[in-house]
């Protein structure tokens, strides 16, 4: 905190590629919402577009939608939370809980909903005002370090994983081993797939194998479609990266009745 006990820390964007270090006004949470200290904000690609204005946001604005912290204030109308517990915020803010899409548990695609460092201010800060239907529990024995780059990388590819039609044993590839795939490649390992991990260049093998993938397949060297098919046919491909040409290649990899999912979008045409 900064040394007036009205204020707080808080790096903000105020024009395209423009951030600054800023004092802001500490405010109480409003009806619904909780005010948390936080504790570590990992960074995410989609940060950019807060930061570039690619999204249709008010300067100034806070990015960060991986931030972990403690509650210290409560909203009238919160619930099941108390000062003191540990808890987490992804890109999505909180669901109203009454539209259309709420009443049918479609709470994902609520139609009121706000996006964390995009109509809020988000984690690159050290206080931050978070609707309470947005929060996530964070156990005690985790470091908030470790928990934050979970609230978006990490439920972006378990999902994924747990909600397609794949079942342990299946062979499951997952293209892209940077932030995304990195952990996609761990979690389908402990799911029980036998995984593959397709990666740019040899040199990213080793750390694959380390991640837990059973085999390694280098996207820029031939036969990439070949070698999944070797291997019995991808029942699933998790695609965390762009590149229309791998994309196309691990498609042809597939086994009947195998899926490509593709986790984010680029202007880069994807060609099948």
């Amino acid at each position: 905190m900064s040394q007036s006990k009205l204020t707080y820390r808080a790096v903000h964007a105020v024009g395209p590629g423009k951030l600054e270090l800023a004092d802001k006004p500490l405010l109480d949470p409003q009806l619904g919402y909780v005010r948390i200290r936080v504790e570590a904000c990992g960074i995410c690609h989609t940060d950019a577009a807060t930061v570039e204005g690619v999204f249709p946001i008010q300067w100034p604005r806070v990015p960060g939608h991986e931030a972990v912290g403690k509650i210290d204030k409560l909203g009238a109308g919160v619930q099941g939370w108390s000062v003191g517990q540990r808890v987490g915020i992804g890109f999505l803010g909180g669901s109203c809980g009454y539209c259309e899409r709420c009443r049918g548990g479609d709470l994902v695609n609520c139609r009121n909903r706000e996006y964390t460092g995009v109509q809020q201010d988000g984690g690159y800060a050290e206080v931050m005002l978070i609707k309470a239907s947005g929060l996530m529990s964070i156990p005690d024995d985790m470091s908030s370090v470790d928990a934050a780059p979970l609230l978006c990388a990490g439920l972006t590819t378990f999902s994924a994983l747990r909600n397609s039609s794949a079942k342990a044993g299946d062979l499951v590839a997952v293209l892209g081993i940077g932030g995304l795939g990195h952990l996609g490649v761990q979690y389908a390992r402990h799911m029980g797939f036998e995984v593959v991990a397709i990666g740019r260049g040899a040199d990213k093998a080793e750390l694959a194998k380390k991640l837990g993938a059973h085999h390694y397949i280098d996207s820029t060297a031939p036969g990439l479609a070949a070698a999944l098919q070797a291997l019995g046919g991808a029942t699933l491909v998790i695609v965390t990266a762009s590149g229309g040409t791998a994309i196309k290649e691990t498609v042809k990899g597939l086994r009947p009745r195998g899926r490509v999912i593709m986790l984010g979008a680029t202007a880069e045409p994807i060609n099948v």
